[in-house]
This record gives structure tokens, C-alpha cells and sequence, in this order.
């Protein structure tokens, strides 16, 4: 007969051996905040506003301000009142935005026309350029033989002051409008084509051999691959040539005359009228900065950062 053997049920269980516990950290003694760091957390529990941080972001632009009209009211009363104060310059303004839109004859219209025929121009000559420097741009970034046949005419094209077009575009066009919207289509098309170009032979090439493993026709790899990849850069280079189309508008307006603020400013230079002068500047860096701040808005809003495992 066989005995059966009976195990305590204990017997199979391993012994209990208690981890390994980390060794015990040294405390460190709590990090004492200054008193006005102190404050503005506290400040900021009671109110949930970052008050320290709104007085960062408003207080260095106010000071830089105050700067520049100390400065400009320095300069006035140092030149015996030729330069027109702050204040003076600022009654000024009132009176012309008060009515910025009003016609009295071609050569006589408020500043808010001139600003959009200005704006019209510039729009026109910068679509232009990005209609044709854009897709130049990846052609040329994408064939090292189309790369190597116009490197050289860039490079040497490139560097001649927008202006030195104007009496080209004045010969072949036969008028002053069409002129400045050439002007503004040289100065543009060249921060596209070499933004966009750059930004294509950057794409990384493993992209590039999956690409040509899958059979993918031209279209689908302009489209799918390199657009996505080069937009960060392409809007870099629409950013630049809007920036240089704004400031080359002006120049060319004052040579070509008509309506816009370029031509304004020099009305009014005419007349010696020194405090319009002073607003026109800074209505064209106001702007101008709006420009570039809408395009900053936008290029950031298509810009990635690639996450780092």
C-alpha cells in the first residue's frame, strides 16, 4: 500500500526575502526665497495673476519708450525747435487720423489711402515673387543640375539694390505703378528661392530612399514629403522678403510718385512739413512690425521641433 505523502502547503512557498530598500537620500535644506520672490508667489496663490511676469513683459518696452521721447524731446529742444517735440508731433497726429480718408484730388488724399495703395503694391510684387520663387526654389533644391545652372546667376543678381531695377521696370513697363510693383518682385523673389532651395536639400535623405523603394511618382514626393519639410523654411523666406518688400516700397515711391507713403513722405518733405515726416516714419515701422509679426504668428504655428527619445 502506498502511503501518500501530505506537504504542508507552506513548504512550497519561497522564503520572503525583503528588497533591497535605496539608500536613504540626505535632506536637503529647503531652498529660502528672497523676499520679493516670496511676495509674488504669494501674490500669485491669492490672485492667480504671475504679476512679477506681466511687470517683466510691460516694463522694458515702457522704458524703451520713454527712451526714445526723451531722447527725440532732447534732440528738439538741442536743434532750436527744427525738429517739432513729442507733443507737438502727437497733436499733429490726432488731426490727421482723425480723418484718414479723404480725397481732395489725386495728388491730396489722407494717409490711410496711402498706406493701402502701398500695402496694394506690395501684395501684388510679393505674390508674383512667391509664385514663381517658391516652385523655382524647389527645383532648384531638388536638381543638383538645375542647382549648379543658377547658383551662379543668384549669386550675382542678388546683391544689386532693389532700386537699380526701378529704371528697368520704368523702360519696359512705361509706367510708375507697374515699376514699383517690379521692384518689389526682384527684392522678393530672392529670399524665397534660396529659403526654399536650402530647405530642400536638407531633407534628409533616408526620406528620399523610401521614397524611390516605394515607386513614388515626382508629384507625390514634392507633395508628401518635401512640403511638409521645407515649410518651416519657406515661410523664413517669406518673412524676409515681405520685411524687404515694405522697406523697398518706400524708396521707390518717393522716386515714382503717385499715391502711397513713400510718396507721401516726400509731399511733405516738399512742404517742409517735418511733423507728418515724423508720423509717416513711425506709421511705416508700426506696420511694418505688424507684417512681421503676423508672419512670425504664422510661421510658428507651421514650425515643429523633433521630440528627442
Amino acid at each position: 500500500m502506498v502511503s501518500a505523502v501530505f506537504h504542508s502547503p507552506m513548504e512550497h512557498l519561497e522564503p520572503l526575502v525583503p528588497a533591497a530598500l535605496p539608500h536613504p537620500r540626505p535632506v536637503s535644506k529647503p531652498v529660502t526665497e528672497s523676499p520679493v520672490a516670496a511676495k509674488a508667489t504669494v501674490a500669485k496663490a491669492v490672485s492667480g495673476i504671475d504679476w512679477r511676469g506681466f511687470w517683466l513683459a510691460v516694463l522694458p518696452p515702457l522704458f524703451g519708450l520713454v527712451l526714445l521721447v526723451g531722447l527725440w524731446a532732447l534732440v528738439s529742444a538741442w536743434t532750436a525747435n527744427s525738429i517739432p517735440t513729442p507733443l507737438e508731433t502727437f497733436r499733429q497726429a490726432v488731426v490727421i487720423f482723425s480723418d484718414p480718408f479723404y480725397r481732395k484730388g489725386p495728388n491730396d488724399q489722407g494717409v490711410g489711402w496711402n498706406i493701402l495703395m502701398s500695402l496694394e503694391r506690395v501684395a501684388v510684387g510679393f505674390g508674383l515673387a512667391a509664385a514663381v520663387g517658391i516652385p523655382a526654389g524647389f527645383v532648384i533644391g531638388r536638381f543638383d543640375f538645375m542647382s549648379r545652372m543658377f547658383n551662379p546667376l543668384i549669386s550675382l543678381l542678388r546683391p544689386v539694390s532693389p532700386l537699380a531695377w526701378l529704371p528697368i521696370g520704368l523702360l519696359v513697363f512705361k509706367g510708375a505703378n507697374p515699376a514699383a510693383i517690379w521692384t518689389i518682385f526682384v527684392c522678393s523673389i530672392w529670399p524665397m528661392i534660396i529659403n526654399t532651395a536650402v530647405g530642400v536639400q536638407r531633407v534628409p535623405q533616408d526620406y528620399m530612399n523610401v521614397a524611390r523603394v516605394l515607386n513614388l511618382s515626382e508629384w507625390k514626393i514634392v507633395t508628401k514629403i518635401l512640403f511638409p519639410s521645407v515649410l518651416p523654411y519657406m515661410l523664413t523666406g517669406v518673412r524676409l522678403a515681405v520685411g524687404t518688400a515694405w522697406l523697398v516700397i518706400v524708396a521707390a515711391e518717393m522716386l515714382t510718385g503717385g499715391v502711397g507713403i513713400g510718396f507721401w513722405v516726400w509731399d511733405e518733405w516738399n512742404n517742409l512739413n517735418v511733423k507728418n515726416i515724423i508720423i509717416a516714419i513711425f506709421v511705416i515701422g508700426i506696420v511694418g512690425l505688424l507684417l512681421e509679426y503676423a508672419l512670425i504668428r504664422i510661421a510658428t504655428a507651421f514650425t515643429f521641433e523633433e521630440v528627442k527619445s
